[in-house]
């Protein structure tokens, strides 16, 4: 027989709860018949009631709130993937999303990139700071590694950069969708606040960003087709796509295949010809 939602909730947050090392979290060992914390514990770091946490493990505690669940999910001490998981038992629907600042991407991402030997790519965080790419995408697209970190962001790159403006086919465009994309995706990701700075700053800077911004246009990133306009292999027209990395709601891996095989020849007639490398 299928479990209802409230049933899989409290069996999901007892087995939480049995995983959890008494000891470790101060709490004596003596007297435990079941391995875990007790209810009354998890209750007293979550700041609930006992009563009506028993309740909620045994299904009849009715629907939390998203402020006790968060509590719920620190006493326990939960992974953002467990605590996902615990948001979509109990309401139905994910938790707002958290913005944390990237320290860095693994070596295995990296090595995702460089196999990409055709495919300009690179990983963007939540506010669209370039902070890791391939040898493909710094010689078609830009050469990052000859930018200090604070100006590898693309709304920088895209307002600020001559190089990057002239690439463009139709700056306009382009640059009403990197806007409206930012905005949507920023907020996604919980990081409003934490751009408050470079939207100001570009703002002041550049009265184009400041009218776009003004519009409070959103759009999604999706994917497409894209044209480039490379001072040295000429137009270049590459299919773009964008995915989530699993686990990094931080981070995101953008794509561009050349879209046909004249345009594949065109990136590896400029690999073969410069030095530049990934980062």
């Amino acid at each position: 027989m299928l479990k209802t939602k409230e049933n899989q909730l409290g069996l999901y947050l007892k087995d939480r709860r049995s995983k959890l090392d008494p000891q470790a979290l101060g709490f004596p060992m003596t007297r435990r018949r079941t391995p875990g914390l007790r209810r009354e514990e998890v209750a007293g770091r979550a700041n609930v009631s006992a009563t009506w946490y028993t309740w909620l493990e045994q299904g009849r505690g009715g629907a939390p709130s998203a402020d006790v669940l968060d509590r719920i999910s620190r006493a326990l001490m939960l992974t953002e993937v467990e605590r996902e998981h615990l948001f979509l038992l109990a309401l139905g629907r994910p938790p707002e999303a958290r913005y944390k600042a990237v320290e860095g991407i693994t070596p295995r991402l990296q090595r995702l990139l460089d196999v990409l030997e055709i495919s300009p790519a690179f990983i963007r965080t939540a506010t669209w700071d370039i902070v890791a790419w391939n040898r493909a995408a710094s010689v078609v697209l830009s050469d990052y590694s000859k930018l200090v970190p604070s100006q590898r962001n693309i709304l920088k790159l895209m307002f600020a950069n001559s190089h990057v403006r002239s690439a463009q086919t139709d700056w306009e465009s382009v640059a009403r969708f990197v806007v409206a994309t930012f905005r949507s995706e920023t907020a996604r990701a919980g990081a409003t606040e934490n751009v408050k700075a470079l939207v100001e700053e570009l703002c002041a800077s550049s009265p184009e960003f400041k009218a776009l911004w003004q519009d409070n246009d959103v759009r999604g990133h999706g994917e497409g087709t894209k044209q480039l306009r490379h001072p040295v292999a000429g137009l270049i027209t590459m299919e773009y796509s964008a995915f989530a990395v699993d686990g990094r709601p931080d981070l995101a891996f953008v794509v561009y295949n050349p879209a046909t095989a004249k345009d594949a020849d065109k990136v590896r007639k400029l690999l073969k010809s410069s030095s530049v490398k990934s980062g």
